[in-house]
């Protein structure tokens, strides 16, 4: 299993890594951000279906920045499937 990571524009978190195994997230980190609500999020989402969690994901707002740390992943999630 490959370890993916995601350099995130726009939000606090400084770095997301993950891995996708037969479709399914395994071991989502949020390098800096807001940690509990980044780890609650990663708990969740453990081993569900990725498109499934991208979809889940994209377009969440932070703050009226336009994205967040959630769709920073939904984003780094489907760069990691096209480019399978």
């Amino acid at each position: 299993m490959h370890t993916y990571e995601f350099t995130p524009n726009g939000v606090c978190a400084q770095k997301i890594s993950f891995s996708i195994d037969e479709g399914r997230l395994h071991d989502v980190v949020f390098t800096s951000g807001c940690p509990g609500n980044l780890k609650a999020i990663a708990k969740l989402i453990e081993g569900r279906n990725a498109e499934e969690v991208a979809a889940l994901l994209r377009g969440n707002d932070c703050a009226g920045r336009g994205t967040s740390c959630a769709d920073q992943l939904s984003i780094a999630i489907l760069e990691n499937i096209r480019e399978k």
